[in-house]
């Protein structure tokens, strides 16, 4: 198949080739993508603040325009006029180069998120969407981990200790959870038949019980959320920019508008990654459309933006509702139980998709594997300070590292 072929096959507007109507069709589509972006990080960024402060008993941002809604521009204009400091221990073409690293993912995979349906334009229809690529999903999960590479570097080229033991946690916690993440998108990508977004919408547009969270059992929209805010650096799981502990993290040696370029890769990431679980589970831009004109046009944008925004509510929710998890939990919730998890429920839903009995075959093999893993954890826990280690402790501590993590969960619970 051609590579025109597989364009009109995702999106009609190449059917009849490509001429300059097209790309100009296609050169404000980008455009229109770009701004949205923006407009959304602006508004993003005045949100969880209003919400957060609202949390808190607090009045938030009100001088800066009506309800404060200039308050992100006027941060903006100033941080673009700040002093540009560049350490002088640092590598200082990465330093430049690393806040870019993080901003432009973001938008690459909010250019394959379909936000509404189809709209005709001086005789050619198009989908309302940048694009639409046989392999979508791949390319957001692509782009989620290049953006770890951001901050990796950061940390790395700042020739500070403190951003680099940050851009060390960014890059274990990157491959800690992506595996989860990627089995989670896997049980779509098999229940759906397809890599593009387009398709997933459109394999749930019969309503709320045709969506993927209500067809799969729920278990891989968690495992796709909880990785989901891991892969972002949001609470409870920023020990990126642990403060109390890293100073300010990776970006602790920025400032002006690179550290604002990092600013709005945050929240850039928080609204895409909304948008990618709508889009996986809850149908995108689908539900019910009014019989009026401009009903199939209006309609599935709105939506998206509802069920966008209730995930960045849910978001800046998490923010102000819990505190920052420890980072050995981090890790094991990581790779204890969200891998093992997700792997199962992978394998679960390939053997229901084959025949019942193989579903009940593989349910049975999961259990028994996980009893079995269960125990050998067990196991190693039991072992880990003894004299039957497996490994020999690298030296000795006058009181093992997991009575002092017991008493510190300890005294945790009384003070609460």
């Amino acid at each position: 198949m051609s590579a025109m072929s597989l364009l009109a096959a995702g999106d009609p507007l190449y059917q009849h080739g490509v001429t300059w109507i097209v790309f100009l069709i296609v050169a404000v589509k980008v455009l229109l993508g770009f701004g949205i972006c923006l407009i959304s990080v602006t508004l993003m960024i005045w949100f969880e603040r209003k919400v957060i402060s609202d949390m808190q008993a607090r009045i938030g941002p009100n001088r800066a325009g009506p309800w404060g809604l200039a308050q992100t521009l006027a941060d903006g204009i100033k941080l673009f006029f700040k002093e540009d400091l560049i350490p002088e221990r640092s590598d200082r073409i990465v330093f430049k180069l690393a806040p870019f690293l993080s901003l432009v993912p973001a938008l690459v995979i909010f250019a394959v998120i379909p936000v509404g349906g189809t709209i005709t334009i001086a005789g050619y229809t198009t989908q309302l969407q940048v694009a639409d690529p046989p392999i979508g999903i791949l390319l957001a999960i692509a782009m989620s981990a290049i953006g770890v590479y951001g901050v990796m570097l950061a940390g790395w080229s700042s020739g500070s200790k403190y951003p680099l033991m940050s851009s060390v946690r960014a890059s274990a916690q990157m491959i800690s959870y992506e595996a989860a993440l990627g089995m989670s998108v896997l049980t779509v990508v098999l229940i759906s038949g397809s890599l593009s977004t387009r398709t997933m919408v459109d394999v749930q547009g019969g309503g709320p019980w045709h969506w993927n969270v209500i067809r799969l059992g729920v278990i891989p929209f968690v495992i796709f959320l909880i990785a989901g805010i891991a892969e972002t650096n949001r609470p409870p799981f920023d020990v990126v920019e642990a403060d109390s502990e890293l100073v300010g993290g990776f970006h602790t040696e920025y400032s002006s508008i690179r550290f604002a370029l990092f600013y709005l890769a945050e929240f850039l990431n928080t609204v895409t990654m909304s948008a990618i679980v709508v889009t996986l589970f809850f149908g995108g831009p689908s539900g019910y459309i009014l019989p009026i004109p401009g009903g199939t046009i209006i309609f599935p944008v709105l939506w998206f933006l509802l069920k966008t925004v209730a995930f960045c509510y849910l978001f800046v929710w998490l923010r102000g509702a819990l505190p920052r998890s420890r980072y050995d939990k981090l890790m094991d919730l990581g790779w204890r139980r969200l891998i093992p998890l997700s792997l199962g429920w992978m394998l679960l839903v390939a053997g229901f998709l084959v025949s019942v009995a193989w579903g009940i075959g593989m349910g049975i093999v999961i259990v028994v594997g996980g009893l079995v893993l269960s125990r050998a954890w067990e196991l190693g826990s039991e072992r880990e300070f003894t004299d039957s280690a497996v490994l020999p402790p690298v030296a000795s501590r006058l009181i093992p590292p997991r009575l002092v993590r017991d008493q510190t969960d300890r005294g945790e619970g009384e003070d609460q």
